[in-house]
């Protein structure tokens, strides 16, 4: 393999740095709404009175909390589904710098609303950071992993997933009642995401664009070779050229791929229905539960300072992310997303059974701390950061935008579903809402061991040349398919 395959040069560090800042403001809004839970309660309570001269009924305000909760999710949605309209008018880079302005404009209706006694504007604020997010978690890998070199292209989609955990803790730290997370300071505390979309503008302009997209989609091969030196450090660049002009020339001979023909098609099938069941492991795992409600989960244990609990839980999940960053290039995506599931499902049943049985034992809060934070450190060896890069290796240039809005969409619904039900299901079914978790966990571990191919060390054409000789079972496919595909046309 080309040394400069696996060189780490500066100006790539900074174009995957200054993308994953999009990231974490993914992760810090997240879980910015955890701490300040009951101070946004009491807000929420407070404008009520004000307006109606009576206090929030118990159901209307768990009500409007989840909806202040689950609206993000609902942003994410619809930012998704939206992903191919701008990477492919406006390139990665300039996608990204324009998403910021609705970081702005999210920063300002949450952090005005105390100002302006609006429970809306906190809610709008909400869903528009959510478009943001969700626009971010399309963009961020797909910048990310064309701009990486194949050796590389695990452990810096690994990013990725750690901007995400560090805007988490972030958030948790900055959420404690000392800092920001008090009466007076949680407006600053949610707008907040002020600052990185700033420092972002300010450092993507010095970033190049993805030379595949330069090359594929804009045919402009000189820009993209000056890209790709400057990426990689090296004025040989030759082979990566050859890689890309290759795939050029098969997009060419290729139609658009629009999201209903990635159903359609045996050829894309089988990659698609990896990519949602991948997204739906991640977030149906119940990880979500434990980022949005982990100070109410703590509480319930007994534990006397649930948020510095919350905080360790931030810890040990960026702390893993980190082991996943140096492992993935060697054990490999499939192995460490096996382990992931499995490990969460353990944690889960452990879980369960500390929560109840914590009222015979009081020392199984100590048992429950450590079962959550057992799941918070698998979901980051695999289910936290393989589903988002493993879209763009699963498929070439054509249908990449269409399938990462289709995978984007089923994260970011299933996202919607766990924010918004999980309170009401928590109520229903108390210390076993987990064994729900346990199930789906098991169910995702099956598919994946059948299922899902590993893609480690593989080029792009190389990983999609296999579904096409799997899906080709003695079917004839055209030949814009199969090219569509990274493959080469049938003799």
């Amino acid at each position: 393999m080309d040394s400069s395959e696996k060189k780490v040069t500066f100006p790539l560090m900074l174009a995957v740095g200054a993308a994953v800042i999009g990231s974490l403001q993914f992760g810090y809004n997240t879980g910015v709404i955890n701490a300040p839970q009951k101070i946004i309660e009491q807000f929420l309570n407070e404008t009520w009175f004000e307006r109606y001269q009576e206090p929030i009924s118990k159901t209307s305000l768990t009500t409007l909390w989840s909806v202040s909760v689950a609206i993000f999710s609902v942003g994410g949605i619809f930012g998704s589904f939206s992903v191919g309209l701008f990477v492919n008018r406006f390139g990665r880079k300039r996608s990204m710098l324009m998403a910021n302005s609705l970081a702005f404009i999210s920063a300002t209706l949450m952090g005005f609303s105390k100002l302006g006694g609006s429970w809306e504007m906190l809610i709008l604020g909400r869903f528009v950071v959510g478009l943001y997010s969700g626009l971010s978690t399309g963009f961020v890998p797909m910048y990310v992993g064309e701009v990486a070199p194949t050796a590389l292209r695990g452990a810096l989609g690994t990013l990725h997933q750690l901007g995400i955990v560090v805007g988490i803790l972030m958030a948790q730290v900055f959420g404690m009642e000392a800092l920001l997370g008090n009466a007076a300071l949680w407006p600053f505390l949610l707008g907040f995401t002020f600052l990185p979309a700033v420092l972002q503008c300010i450092l993507l302009p010095f970033c190049p664009e993805s030379p595949r997209y330069l090359l594929i989609n804009k045919n402009e091969e000189s820009k993209a070779k000056t890209a790709l030196k400057k990426l990689r450090g090296t004025s040989d660049v030759g082979a990566a050229m050859q890689e890309m002009k290759e795939e050029s020339r098969q997009m060419m001979r290729e139609k658009k791929v629009t999201i209903p023909e990635l159903f359609r098609s045996p050829l894309y099938r089988q990659p698609i229905l990896i990519a949602i069941m991948l997204q739906l492991s991640q977030q149906l795992s119940g990880i979500n539960a434990v980022f949005y409600y982990s100070t109410s989960i703590f509480e319930k244990a007994g534990v006397a300072q649930p948020v510095y609990a919350t905080i360790g839980a931030g810890v040990v999940n960026t702390a893993f992310t980190v082991v996943s960053l140096f492992v993935v290039e060697r054990a490999g995506r499939r192995s460490l997303h096996l382990l992931g599931l499995m490990g969460m499902a353990g944690s889960a049943v452990l879980m369960t059974i500390a929560l109840a049985l914590l009222d015979q034992l009081p020392w199984m809060s100590y048992i429950s701390i450590v079962a959550i934070f057992g799941f918070v450190a698998f979901f980051e060896i695999g289910p936290g950061p393989i589903p988002w890069f493993i879209v763009a290796e699963l498929f070439s240039q054509g249908p990449r935008p269409s399938a990462f809005a289709v995978a984007g969409f089923s994260n970011w619904t299933a996202n919607f579903i766990v924010g918004m039900c999980f309170q009401y299901v928590l109520d229903l079914c108390g210390p076993y809402v987990f064994v729900i978790f346990t199930v789906l966990l098991l169910c995702f571990f099956v598919f994946t061991y059948f299922k899902v191919p590993e893609t480690k060390g593989r080029t792009f054409d190389q990983i999609s040349s296999g579904f096409r000789q799997s899906a080709g079972g003695g079917e004839k496919h055209s030949p814009d398919e199969l090219n569509s595909l990274g493959a080469d046309s049938p003799l």
